[in-house]
C-alpha cells in the first residue's frame, strides 16, 4: 500500500511566521508566492519590503516598502497558488476545478484518485477538499515533473494528504492495491478511453469519475467505454466571463472637449498635502468585460460507477 505520512496535520496559522509560504499581490493579475526568510528582502516596482516586517502580522495584512509603496500579503489559497504556480503543463483554473469537484461529491475523508499530476493546479483543490481525514494519490509518467510536483506540496503543506507516484497509467493502469477504495477519480490523459477498465475496479459502487478532454473527438470515445460498467454519463463544458470593476478618478478641472481628466492610479500612502486637492476629485464605478477572458479549455465528462446486483 502506498504510504500515508499520519505523523503531519494540515495546518493554518493566521499570524505570519519565518519560513510561511505567501503570496505577494500587488494586483489581480500581478501575484508572487515567497518564502518569508528573516534578514531577506522582496523587491518590485513599489520599492523594497523587508521580511522581517511581515513576520507576526496576519494574513490579508497591506505592508509598505521604503518608498510608500504597498503590496497584500495573501495566504496560499488553493485558488490564489493556481494563478502563480509554474507551469509545467497546461493547468485547469478555477472554473473547472470548482466543476470537477462539485460533480465528483468530493467532502473531507474521500480518498481521490488522480491521473496527470502535471503541474499540481487540480491536485491542489483536491487535498484541500478532502482534507483533514481524506487522501489524494495522483500519479504522473514524468518522474521530474512528479518530483517537481511533490516539492510544491511540501511547500504549501500538503505532504500530509497527497502522495504523488510516477506511473504510466495509460499503459499499465492504476495500481492493485487501491482497488475498491476510491471514491472519485480524476483522468487527464490524451487516451482515456484505455483506463476505463482498471477505472472501474479502483472505484467503489457508486463511485464517480471525471475525464477532461480538450477534444470532443476524445469525449465520444471515452462515452462509448464507459457504458460498459459506468452509467449517468454527461459531458459539460464550462465557459466563464469575468469583468473587471475599478474606481476612476475624475478631476473636477474638465479637460478638453468637456471629459474630466483621468488620474493614474497610484500605490503610495496619502499624505497631507494631498488631502486638499483630494476634495475636488469625484470617482465613478466602472464595470467592463475582461479583455483576456479564458475562452474553451476543455470537455469534462462526468460517469458513476454502476452497482452490482
Amino acid at each position: 500500500m502506498l504510504a500515508l505520512d499520519t505523523s503531519k496535520k494540515l495546518s493554518f496559522n493566521k499570524l505570519i511566521a519565518d519560513g510561511d509560504l505567501v503570496i505577494v499581490y500587488e494586483r489581480h493579475d500581478t501575484m508572487k508566492a515567497v518564502n518569508v526568510c528573516e534578514g531577506s528582502v522582496f523587491q518590485n516596482r513599489f520599492g523594497v519590503f523587508k521580511h522581517s516586517d511581515w513576520i507576526g502580522k496576519p494574513f490579508g495584512s497591506k505592508v509598505y516598502s521604503n518608498k510608500s509603496g504597498y503590496v497584500y500579503l495573501l495566504a496560499p489559497s488553493p485558488e490564489l497558488w493556481t494563478l502563480v504556480l509554474s507551469h509545467r503543463t497546461q493547468i485547469l483554473y478555477i472554473a473547472d476545478i470548482s466543476f470537477v469537484i462539485m460533480y465528483l461529491e468530493i467532502v473531507p475523508g474521500c480518498l481521490v484518485l488522480e491521473s496527470g499530476t502535471g503541474s499540481g493546479s487540480l491536485t491542489t483543490s483536491l487535498a484541500r477538499a478532502v482534507a483533514p481525514t481524506g487522501h489524494v494519490y495522483t500519479f504522473d509518467f514524468h518522474e521530474q515533473r512528479a518530483a517537481s510536483a511533490r516539492e510544491d506540496f511540501e511547500r504549501t503543506g500538503l505532504s500530509s494528504v497527497v502522495t504523488v507516484g510516477v506511473r504510466d497509467i495509460q499503459g499499465n493502469g492504476f495500481p492493485d492495491e487501491l482497488c475498491g477504495m476510491a471514491d472519485a477519480m480524476f483522468l487527464d490523459l490524451p487516451q482515456p478511453w484505455l483506463v476505463i477498465a482498471s477505472a472501474a475496479k479502483m472505484l467503489k459502487p457508486d463511485g464517480t469519475l471525471c475525464s477532461f478532454s480538450p477534444c470532443i473527438e476524445q469525449v465520444q470515445r471515452s462515452c462509448e467505454a464507459l457504458r460498459m460498467n459506468f452509467t449517468d454519463i454527461r459531458t459539460f463544458e464550462v465557459l466563464l466571463r469575468t469583468y473587471e470593476v475599478r474606481e476612476v478618478k475624475n478631476d473636477s478641472m474638465q479637460g478638453h472637449g468637456g471629459s474630466p481628466s483621468q488620474q493614474p492610479p497610484c500605490k503610495r500612502r496619502q499624505t497631507n498635502e494631498g488631502s486638499n486637492k483630494q476634495e475636488s476629485i469625484s470617482s465613478t464605478i466602472m464595470a467592463r468585460p475582461s479583455a483576456e477572458a479564458r475562452g474553451h479549455t476543455g470537455y469534462l465528462t462526468f460517469a458513476r460507477l454502476k452497482c452490482s446486483a
